[in-house]
């Protein structure tokens, strides 16, 4: 259905004035000049064809059509209010998913949320771990969930771990993830010396096949030849299906593991784990922020993309050192 409309800038300023009885007094409720009021007002009853008003020396009264026509715009005003009071409701009451690799989850985005939450205690935050959202040799969706389920005020964004190269989505580049060799003290108190990076041909040598397989990052082969160390069987040592089995081998002092840098980063402050040599092993993929277009500009989303990145910023010093 269409429908033949006055603008809206002058229903409200003849809804305003009506209300006041003044001119003056409308145009202060909508921050602009008397002359506006009455040049809106003017237009009104030039496309109605009608007389709103009556201009007396010093008082303003409603014409029987302005005061038949009042009750009507005034309802018509509340419900385009309410409208768009029910949209912005629909967007914010929903959930915010945030969809991410098992690994940063854990080491990464969760002992951070607390910072988010305080600022944000009205948002329904759901963290789902998935290793879809890691790339693989094929990538068809960067998203990798499907959207099908979620309620139409859901907002849902992805953390990816990949190339970076998602057509058709909004993408943010977070940070890399350069690997470093990591312990746990107590090794380095009870085992073999590691003063030099020869040492570790004395070291157990924990493998994560989840990076090893060339994809998605180095291995421990790729650490020595950057190290200057030959003569080692870098394929020794135990072998794990992802990173998060490696973390807590690490942890417990079984042996040395290949670590994302910023992954072990807190556990380094902490004291749990060390990094006994400067040498960072590059990756070709990297930690991105990618966001469905559909949803980019919703607040819960904007507030999210803003304390994640601002977070991701805050430790670049400390990685590039």
């Amino acid at each position: 259905m269409s429908y033949r409309l006055p603008p809206l800038k002058a229903l409200r300023a003849f809804e305003a004035a009506a209300r006041h009885l003044s001119f003056k007094d409308a145009a202060q409720e909508m921050s602009v000049t008397p002359t506006a009021i009455s040049h809106q007002i003017k237009l009104l009853e030039e496309y109605l064809d009608l007389q709103l008003f009556h201009r007396l020396t010093r008082a303003l009264e409603l014409t029987p059509q302005g005061e038949a026509m009042l009750p009507k715009v005034r309802e018509g005003l509340d419900c385009f209010a309410a409208a768009v009071a029910s949209a912005h409701e629909r967007v914010t009451s929903g959930r915010l998913i945030v969809v991410l690799p098992p690994s940063f989850a854990t080491r990464w985005l969760v002992p951070r949320l607390r910072r988010f939450a305080e600022a944000e205690p009205s948002l329904s935050l759901h963290v789902i771990r998935s290793l879809s959202t890691i790339d693989g040799d094929q990538v068809a969706n960067p998203a990798s969930f499907d959207l099908a389920d979620l309620r139409q005020e859901d907002s849902v964004v992805v953390i990816r771990f990949g190339t970076g190269v998602y057509p058709g989505f909004q993408v943010d580049h977070m940070f890399a993830s350069d690997c470093i060799a990591v312990c746990s003290p107590k090794l380095l108190e009870t085992g073999p010396p590691l003063r030099v990076p020869a040492d570790m041909r004395h070291q157990v040598l924990l493998h994560d096949q989840g990076i090893s397989s060339g994809r998605s990052g180095p291995a421990w082969d790729e650490w020595f030849k950057l190290a200057g160390v030959t003569g080692v069987d870098s394929s020794a040592g135990p072998h794990f299906s992802d990173s998060g089995l490696v973390y807590v081998a690490a942890l417990d002092g079984l042996g040395v593991a290949l670590a994302s840098k910023p992954l072990v980063a807190t556990a380094i402050a902490q004291g749990r784990l060390v990094a006994p040599f400067d040498i960072a092993v590059g990756q070709k993929f990297a930690y991105y922020l990618v966001v469905p277009q559909a949803v980019a500009e919703r607040p819960a989303v904007q507030a999210f993309r803003k304390w994640l990145l601002e977070e991701a910023k805050a430790e670049e010093p400390e990685r590039a050192g």
